[in-house]
This record gives C-alpha cells, structure tokens and sequence, in this order.
C-alpha cells in the first residue's frame, strides 16, 4: 500500500476533522482538530493518538476554527515535532486561538476544582498554555495560490474556500514511481456563495479524489431575510427591555455579524443599542480581519482595503477584561452580547446564559452549526432545563435559529461548487457531517451526478492506488535486445 488514507475524525460527525495521508513514505495530517460534543466524542481527544509518535512528518491546516486545528497542543505535548502549514491569516488566527483555547481548559478545569462539579481529583486541562505556544512555534506560512513542494514526491497548493478569513481549499498533487501524478482535494469546510465579507470558493475543475465536508448535506438555508429576522428579534427584545445573547464562533461569525448590525443601524432598522463582544479572543479576531484587507471581497467591502476597521460595527464596545464582561450582569437592557463559544460548550457564553436563560424578556439567537451533544443544540431540541457549571438552570428566554447566517455552504451550493469538475473523481469521500446528512448528501451526488461515493468510518485506511491506473514502468535499457 504505496498510497492511502485514514480517517481519524470528522467521521459521521461535524467534530475532530484529521485525515491521514500516506504517500511514498511520506505522512501528512490534513487538519488536526478537537472533537467536542457529545461525552463519547469528546472523550478521544483524552485518548492516545492512534498512530504512533513521530509518524505523522507535517500538517497542512485548511484553516484556524478549533474542530479543525483545536487538537495541536495536544499533538505537539505528545511528540509532534513537524511542521504546520497554514494560510497567513490562518497562521495568525492559530496565534490567538490555540492559547485561548488552552486558557479556556485551565480555567475551565479550575473553575470544576473549585466548585466541585468534578469527577476527577483534580480536573486537569486536556493541555496548556505553554503547549499552545509551543507548538505555534511550527506553523510555516504558504499564501493562497502558490504550490508548495513538502518533498519531490508530494506538492500542495492552497485555494480559496470562503470558508472564514484565510480557509483554503487543500489540493494534493502526489508523484508515482513511473513518474505519473495524481491529486486529491480536501475541501476543509466550503464556504457560500455571494458572502458580504469573503470570496467565493475557487472552482476546482478535477481532482482524482475528492474529500468533501457534508454539515448541511440535507438541507438548504432559509430563504428568509436575515437581516429582517435578526431585526425583528432585537427590537421586539430592546422594546420588553431585554438582552439578545448570541454565542458565536470568535472567529468569521462574530465578523459576519457585527457587518449585518452595522448595516441594521445605518438603516436605523434597529435601535441604537450597544453590542457587546464578550470574548477576548473575538476581539483579537476583528483586529486580525482588519490586518488582512487582502482576503476580503473588495467590491463589497471596499473600505477593508484601505485599512479601515469601522465597517464592521458602530455602537461596538469591548469586554476585554473578566471585569468588563462581570458588569454586564449587572447592567440592565436593552443590549447585545455576542460571546464565544458558537456552541456553548465552554467560555463566557456559559455565564451570560446562566444569568439571561431564566429571564422571558431575554432572546438567545443561535446563528450557527449546533453540533451533536452539544447545549446549543439541546437548547434548540427543546431541553426546559440546562445544565451549567453542575448548576440546572431553567430556560424561559425566547430562542431562536439563524441558519441562514452559517458560513457552510447547504446542499445545492455544494453542488454548485461540484458543478465545476469536467469528470468524476475516481473516489469521493464525505466527511465532517452527522450521520443523516451524510447519507442525504451520498444518495444526492449518486443521484445527480453519478459519481462513486463512500462515508467513512472513524480509524477506516484506504488503498488509494486501488482505484488508481496500474503503475507503467518504461522498459529498463537493453530490454529490446533481451532473447
């Protein structure tokens, strides 16, 4: 088995994206990320990585969203000494993300020893801050558009998903013996089409193996008008003197989101009230989107080419500190707070809804994925009753969902990007999405295009050169003259 791969995540899951690529001696990892969600789930990232230390040479990170890069500390606490190859701004994103991260799970665990919530004696954190630095200290940066050979044998080049600020799409090129290539495309996560804020997905016209994200591969985005949606939930909020509590992602939806309430207040569609961004690491996040005018649409967002940071929000204030985010619970409404994490998993989101879920004049609006397991989607499933901080606390606020603000793209923009291949792959491999829609997605890409298809189990190895032409060796010299 010259050539293969496996996979250690994102397997029937949104979480925990890993995918293992063996070619000619050479290991890469294509992302390197957290499983969260549901307890079984999240208990592998407390398991000995299933290959060996040291097997694994490189990374190559389709972009900084912690299921796709969360697990690197880790990693690199338990022998990863190669390289991270990351995007720029995916490189600086990591910079803040992987220590805040590791911050997040010491504070975390304190916080279980100090209230003893814990079954542990002591809770420990999965790693630490000094893991997190670390290993920031591999990352190597390549630009979008430029291959980059990791050895004479394995090239790659990023391409843009439109995904978050920096995403890439990964296209592998991989040199046989007989000197024939091959490629295979890692689509990280895809991005939309027609974005305020990012480009489009760069359309792939072939690859010989395609393996492709499915989070919405059984349904489309609402058509409905964000904008009117998220205005109509503010202002029926701001009128009963309430709180709209939105935990995002600090990273691409807190950005999408302070532009769609800028647009709001300029015209005058919502009040002026304040927005908060509770989250330090969203707050490094929107000063590191500033610093790259270069990956933004430039016809939609021309004053982010000129450096200039005001297009994201007017009313904006900073909860930088734990006291600033503190004497939110004591300020009466009407405001806004978008705090991390996008699927109140962890952070300063689990304060604010301990204090804000009890309330009716509240409105909590969830405007991403919830994944499996976790409190956002048992929220969304009905729960009456949350847990948080071993506390149960009761849900009486309004609650809402946004889909149609996700950065993943749905089911027909998948396969308007899949419109864009001039042939099949020989193997198309679906990951990073729930069982259903997975399925959906399989039977939808059989169905339209006709194209092989297959749903990864968690740990599966497969032998790519068996869907590969038979390797063609030229005939070694003086054969012509051999009896």
């Amino acid at each position: 088995m010259v050539s293969y791969l496996q996979f250690l995540g994102a397997t029937r899951t949104v979480t925990g994206s890993r995918h293992v690529l063996y070619h000619r001696g050479k290991v890469v990892l294509m992302d390197c990320g957290l499983f969260q969600g549901l307890k079984e789930l999240r208990l592998r990232n407390w398991e000995p990585f299933p290959l060996p230390t040291g097997f694994v040479d490189d990374v190559v990170l389709s972009h900084a969203h912690i299921d796709h890069s969360g697990y690197l500390p880790r990693f690199g606490r338990h022998g990863f000494d190669g390289r991270i190859f990351a995007t720029p701004s995916t490189a600086d994103l990591c910079g803040i993300m992987l220590p805040d991260s590791a911050h997040i799970q010491e504070e975390d665990a304190k916080y279980a020893n100090k209230e003893g919530f814990t079954k542990h004696e002591p809770a420990l954190p999965l790693y630490t801050v000094k893991d997190a630095e670390q290993v920031l200290g591999q990352f190597h940066v390549v630009p979008l558009n430029q291959p980059f050979a990791i050895n004479r044998n394995v090239q790659f080049e990023f391409l843009e998903s439109g995904h978050i600020l920096g995403s890439a799409l990964t296209r592998v090129t991989l040199r046989r013996e007989d000197e024939t290539t091959f490629q295979i495309l890692y689509s990280g996560d895809l991005g939309r089409y027609e974005e305020d804020l990012l480009p489009d997905p760069a359309a792939v016209s072939e690859a010989d193996f395609l393996v492709l994200e499915s989070t919405y591969g059984d349904r489309l985005h609402s058509e409905n008008d964000v904008h009117q949606t998220l205005a109509d939930i503010i202002s029926k909020t701001a009128a009963r003197r309430g709180v709209v509590v939105i935990p995002s992602f600090a990273v691409g939806r807190t950005q999408d989101l302070l532009f769609v309430l800028r647009q709001l207040q300029e015209a005058k569609r919502i009040p002026a009230i304040p927005v908060y961004i509770d989250s330090p690491l969203a707050i490094q996040a929107t000063k590191i989107f500033c610093a790259h005018p270069e990956a933004f649409d430039p016809q939609n967002v021309p004053e982010a080419v000129n450096g200039d940071c005001s297009f994201l929000c007017h009313h904006l204030q900073l909860a930088s500190s734990v006291q600033d985010s503190m004497a939110l619970n004591n300020m009466e409404g009407p405001f806004i707070i978008i705090s991390a994490s996008g699927m109140c998993e962890a952070g300063r989101i689990l304060h604010h809804l301990k204090l804000k879920l009890p309330d009716p004049r509240n409105a909590v609006v969830f405007v991403g994925y919830q994944a499996e397991g976790t409190r956002g989607r048992r929220l969304l499933d009905g729960e009456k009753e949350i847990k948080i901080h071993g506390v149960l606390v009761p849900v009486r606020a309004e609650l809402h969902n946004i889909d149609a603000l996700s950065a993943h793209a749905d089911y027909e923009e998948i396969f308007k990007w899949l419109s864009h291949f001039r042939k099949p792959p020989r193997m198309t491999f679906l990951v990073h999405g729930e069982q259903a829609q997975m399925e959906a997605l399989a039977g939808k890409i059989r169905e339209r295009l006709g194209w092989p298809v297959t749903l990864p189990n968690y740990l599966d190895k497969v032998d790519l050169e068996k869907f590969l032409p038979p390797l063609a060796f030229p005939d070694p010299p003086g054969a012509a003259s051999l009896p």
